[in-house]
């Protein structure tokens, strides 16, 4: 099926295309159990039974039981009310793009097929400055020792459109193992649901090919030294849990998922779950065989140096721009 004025395609949809193109019947729907549910609370760490995510907001008095969910960091205040207003403003000076799901985008980075495994840089020639700073900060987060960005992608959650995001593991080729967020305008949920599906799907094999950048004790392997067990099997789950992990996206926060969250789960947002505009950040790192010596080095090179460029998006957009 071809793209829809909205934006959608295939099995895609949102309120837009539902209401006057009938495509809520292109897929099937099934309610999640939210008696599997459990909140993750970045206070103590450990995911509490329940589906509100409000929840955490308990601590230290949680009630119930609770299990430990490893590979998700949140750092709260990570951005400032002023910082945020700032943002927001500077990001929608820039044209948004339509996107599926409800959703529009603003994306710098390289052109990628994840099915052909082929990237090019194309038009990419870095970020936008206002957004610099973020990425200058995270240089004071541990888990961000390194980090690279080589992808920068606004993404607009819009209730009345009923804007959302299938579940799904961000690809393995090309995006490494920590998946950057930055949350504005609104709280919002990262639902999570065990992954057991084909490894072909996500090129979830590619993660076989490499050691793990995150250590056991929270350390980074910025080097990626060989390991005797591959990224993948590093990670794997300790138990096999039947439960659904509900991570609080909170307004103005950075969070990180990596380890056996990014691995061996598949996470999205759901509809429900976006009661007011939300506007976040998503940042990626290339895979180690991006890196230097690493079998994709070269365009790996070409890219990571035009992510160190930033340019001034009132020049570039002058006609949107509030001068």
């Amino acid at each position: 099926m071809k793209p829809r004025p909205c934006g959608c395609k295939g099995c895609r949809t949102c309120l837009v295309c539902e209401t006057y193109y009938g495509a809520n019947t292109l897929k099937e729907t099934k309610p999640l159990d939210k008696e599997k549910g459990y909140v993750y609370c970045p206070l103590c760490d450990k995911a509490w039974s329940g589906w509100d995510i409000d929840l955490y907001k308990q601590h230290p008095n949680h009630e119930g039981t609770s299990i430990h969910y490893p590979g998700v960091y949140i750092k709260l205040d990570f951005i400032s009310v002023d910082e945020e207003k700032e943002l927001v403003k500077n990001i929608d000076e820039v044209p948004w793009d339509i996107s599926q799901s409800g959703r529009r985008k603003q994306n710098y980075g390289p052109k990628t097929n994840f099915k052909k495994q082929k990237i090019v840089a194309g038009k990419f020639d870095g970020f936008p400055s206002f957004s610099k700073y973020l990425q200058d900060r995270f240089e004071s987060i541990d888990l961000l020792a390194g980090y690279e960005v080589i992808e920068q992608c606004s993404l607009e959650y819009d209730p009345s459109k009923g804007a959302s995001i299938d579940p799904h593991i961000d690809d393995c080729w090309v995006w490494g193992e920590r998946i950057v967020t930055v949350n504005c305008l609104a709280d919002s949920v990262l639902t999570m649901t065990p992954y057991k599906g084909d490894k072909k799907k996500y090129n979830l094999y590619c993660a076989e090919e490499y050691p793990p950048l995150v250590e056991a004790d929270g350390s980074i392997n910025i080097e990626c030294k060989e390991k005797e067990t591959s990224m993948l099997e590093f990670c794997k789950p300790v138990n096999d849990m039947d439960v659904i992990i509900r991570i609080p996206l909170i307004r103005r926060s950075l969070t990180v998922i990596y380890g056996e969250c990014r691995y061996h789960w598949e996470h999205c947002v759901l509809r429900e779950d976006i009661p007011s505009r939300r506007v976040c950040i998503a940042y990626r790192e290339f895979t180690p065989p991006f890196m230097n010596n690493g079998t994709h080095a070269a365009i790996g090179h070409e890219i990571r140096d035009k992510g160190k460029q930033f340019w001034d998006h009132c020049e570039r957009y002058k006609d949107t721009c509030e001068i």
